[in-house]
């Protein structure tokens, strides 16, 4: 499969994926791209804007990826603001729902998109699973993993629970990083499903 990995991060998703696939990762921070092609060396790493890369790429891939930022999204950021100049109240970042309207009416493989759960009725239905959202063109049974979300520990934790040590690694801010890895186990499932949706004259194709 030629996989595209979106807003990649150092990996959390990508972490259990086969490397018999053919993975491109686009990342928009250097230093976080340098780290995710130093735990997957042979993936294809482009540091660059993923939204537009998107765009400018998708017919290109069997399956997609894509974790766009979520703060605007959050829960959590709707507790925090306060309307004032520290904390001013923002739009959403709309980049989401644009990809999934991109993605369902024109691209012919299978897609992920994956985002938070927002503070406000989604515009396009998702599927819950594990305190996230997840929008894709194939079904798939949500299903629970068994770990410790752990959003709130501290480094030691979170290296544990995401497997991932970035203890040597500096210039950046680790518990961020580490928060925004999607759980592996989550990744595998679901690129696993994506792939048994397939039907055996796509997969003739490919």
């Amino acid at each position: 499969m030629d996989i595209l990995n979106l807003y990649a991060g150092i990996g959390g998703n990508r972490k259990l994926w086969s490397d018999e696939h053919t993975i491109t990762a686009v990342e928009i921070n250097p230093k976080i791209a340098s780290i995710y092609q130093d735990f997957f060396s042979g993936d294809t790493v482009i540091v660059g804007d993923a939204h537009q890369y998107l765009l400018d790429h998708f017919k290109e891939f069997d399956v997609i990826w894509s974790s766009p930022p979520c703060p605007t999204h959050s829960r959590l950021n709707k507790c925090f603001t306060a309307g004032n100049a520290k904390n001013p109240i923002t739009y959403p970042d709309m980049k989401l729902y644009q990809e999934i309207i991109l993605l369902k009416n024109f691209f012919d493989g299978k897609f992920i998109i994956e985002n938070v759960i927002s503070y406000y009725q989604p515009l396009i239905p998702p599927t819950e699973m594990n305190s996230h959202y997840f929008w894709t063109n194939f079904y798939f049974m949500p299903v629970n993993n068994k770990f410790d979300r752990g959003h709130y520990s501290g480094i030691d934790n979170l290296q544990e629970i995401k497997g991932f040590d970035i203890s040597e690694y500096s210039g950046i801010d680790k518990i961020k990083t580490l928060r925004n890895c999607v759980f592996p186990e989550t990744g595998k499932y679901l690129l696993d499903q994506a792939i048994k949706s397939f039907s055996k004259k796509q997969m003739k194709l490919l």
